[in-house]
C-alpha cells in the first residue's frame, strides 16, 4: 500500500495548467478536503463522493477502503489556485545529462551514461566555477584528452556553448518522474 501512496499525481491549477507532481497520499488529502477535484478518464471532474462511488478499472491502482477500494487519481485540478510557480532548474548532473542530450560536447558520440563524465570548460584548478555555462558533458577519452586545459588549448571544439536551459514547467515535470499516464497528456501537451 505504501507504494500505492507514493504514485505521482499531476495537479493543475483553476486555469488547468499543470503546476507540480504530487503523491497519491497528499492528492487523497487535497481530494477529500474539498481543495481538489479529480479528473476522470474523459476529464469530468469529480469532488470526493463523486469518486469514490466510480469502479476501479484494471488499469487503476487502488487503495483498499472498508467495502471495497478506492481509485487513485492521476490528475488532480485544484480549485482556488491561479498561479503558475517559477521554475529554477537545479544544476545536477542529470539536468546537465537532459540539456546535452547525453552527447560528449567535443566529439559529438552518445557513449553509455556510465562512460560521460561531467568537464570543466574553463578548469577548476584555473577558477572555473560549477555554473551551467561552465559545465558540459564529455566522454571519458575527451575530458582526459583535455585534461587541465581550456578547449582552445587542448585544441577541442565544444559542440555548442553551454548555458542555462529554459525547460517550460511541463518539461521539468515530465523528466521528474519515471512514470506517465496517458490521462497526463492532454495537461502536458498544452503546456
Amino acid at each position: 500500500m505504501t507504494d500505492v501512496l507514493a504514485k505521482p499525481v499531476l495537479v493543475l491549477n483553476r486555469h488547468f495548467s499543470p503546476i507540480q507532481m504530487t503523491t497519491a497520499k497528499r492528492g487523497m488529502i487535497l481530494l477529500y478536503g474539498g481543495a481538489a477535484h479529480a479528473l476522470d478518464e474523459q476529464g469530468e471532474p469529480c469532488d470526493f463522493e463523486k469518486w469514490r462511488a466510480l469502479p476501479v478499472r484494471e488499469e487503476d491502482d487502488a487503495i483498499p477502503i472498508v467495502g471495497g477500494a478506492l481509485r487513485v487519481p492521476r490528475v488532480l485540478h485544484l480549485l482556488r489556485y491561479d498561479r503558475t510557480p517559477r521554475l529554477a532548474i537545479r544544476l545536477t548532473r542529470k539536468n546537465l545529462m537532459i540539456r546535452d542530450d547525453y552527447q560528449c560536447q567535443y566529439c559529438q558520440k552518445k557513449p553509455l551514461v556510465r562512460e560521460l563524465n561531467i568537464d570543466h570548460v574553463q578548469p577548476r584548478s584555473r577558477g572555473g566555477p560549477d555554473t551551467w555555462e561552465n559545465l558540459v558533458v564529455a566522454c571519458r577519452i575527451c575530458n582526459l584528452k583535455k585534461g587541465w586545459k581550456t578547449p582552445e588549448e587542448a585544441n577541442m571544439r565544444l559542440l555548442k556553448k553551454p548555458v542555462r536551459p529554459r525547460w517550460a514547467l511541463t518539461t521539468h515535470l515530465v523528466m521528474s518522474t519515471q512514470a506517465r499516464f496517458p490521462e497526463w497528456e492532454p495537461f502536458l501537451e498544452a503546456g
